[in-house]
């Protein structure tokens, strides 16, 4: 026996209304060609300007963009931040409405989602599922500052990368990406892509402070500690140098551990992207370091951050 009204079966109000909202964030999902193969998704995030994850940009000239309609156009590449994985792509004569923004801060683990992509030439693409897990602002393992930690309960399909993530309202969240953590997909929050996106196009990039080190966590020993009055009983031995970095030229050592930067104790990296964050470039930072034993001193000059360069 047929159900003819929809009010009798909330599963089909359910499945219309999560349609629904794939037709009309997806009037505002592209492909964008920037990489062999596979192309990624991307998102009319300002009036002639889509956003999408920069990872999945392999090379500055010769980018296309596939709107809604099918139509395919060039795109000139305004900038990209590796730190949050987020590329500001500029479309001339294309006048797309933006997506409706929500805050992912609202968003709770088993909160259901709807992953928009269009990336296979079929039209619009959707994943559906549920937040994994939320938390405060972080930041990623290439320095980048994002706004709120939203973990999706799973990877992310080919293509999906730079998707627009939306809510059961329709509300976009952020973009996704598989870039920032091992075997799951994440949200880049809009308030994040909204703050990266105008330093890009302004700018072209992100400044961010840069000292030329490799570092691990190590444990002091209890002498070091009581001779010198340590705070703390870690500290981050340097295993690398950039060459020519501002902390070769400031004398520092492979091999050197690091206790203290800028006058604040220094146990481990989100201690020197704190002083690092709160640095400008060309300003002098103290460095204590233990060398051999013994507690030594020197001033490095905080220069931009390379876009592509591990060491911090």
């Amino acid at each position: 026996m047929g159900i003819t009204s929809s009010g009798a079966n909330p599963l089909l109000d359910l499945s219309d209304n999560l349609a629904g909202i794939v037709e009309r964030v997806g009037q505002s999902v592209v492909a964008v060609h920037g990489r062999h193969r596979i192309p990624s998704s991307g998102v009319i995030w300002r009036h002639g300007v889509v956003v999408t994850a920069a990872h999945t940009i392999r090379r500055e000239d010769g980018i296309e963009v596939t709107l809604p309609e099918g139509r395919t156009v060039t795109a000139v590449l305004a900038g990209r931040d590796t730190g949050t994985d987020l590329a500001a792509l500029k479309l001339d004569g294309v006048d797309l409405d933006p997506v409706e923004c929500g805050d992912a801060r609202s968003l709770k683990p088993g909160h259901l989602v709807l992953a928009v992509a269009r990336a296979d030439g079929f039209g619009a693409g959707a994943d559906f599922g549920v937040i994994g897990s939320t938390g405060g602002p972080w930041r990623t393992w290439r320095g980048g500052q994002v706004d709120a930690f939203v973990r999706l309960d799973g990877g992310l399909h080919p293509g999906f990368s730079g998707a627009a993530l939306a809510d059961v309202r329709g509300q976009v969240m952020g973009i996704c990406t598989s870039a920032l953590a091992r075997g799951a997909g994440m949200l880049i929050p809009g308030m994040t892509v909204e703050r990266v996106t105008g330093e890009l196009l302004a700018n072209g990039r992100v400044s961010r402070g840069y000292l030329g080190v490799g570092t691990q966590q190590v444990t002091l020993l209890d002498a070091w500690i009581k001779e010198m009055n340590l705070p703390s009983s870690r500290g981050l031995l340097i295993n690398s140098l950039a060459p020519g970095g501002p902390a070769e030229q400031a004398g520092v050592l492979i091999g050197d551990v690091l206790i203290e930067l800028d006058g604040r104790p220094c146990s481990d990296m989100d201690d020197v992207h704190m002083a690092l964050a709160s640095a400008s470039i060309g300003q002098q930072l103290k460095i204590a370091s233990i060398r051999g034993g013994q507690r030594h001193e020197c001033s490095v000059t905080v220069s931009e951050r390379p876009q592509r360069n591990s060491c911090r």
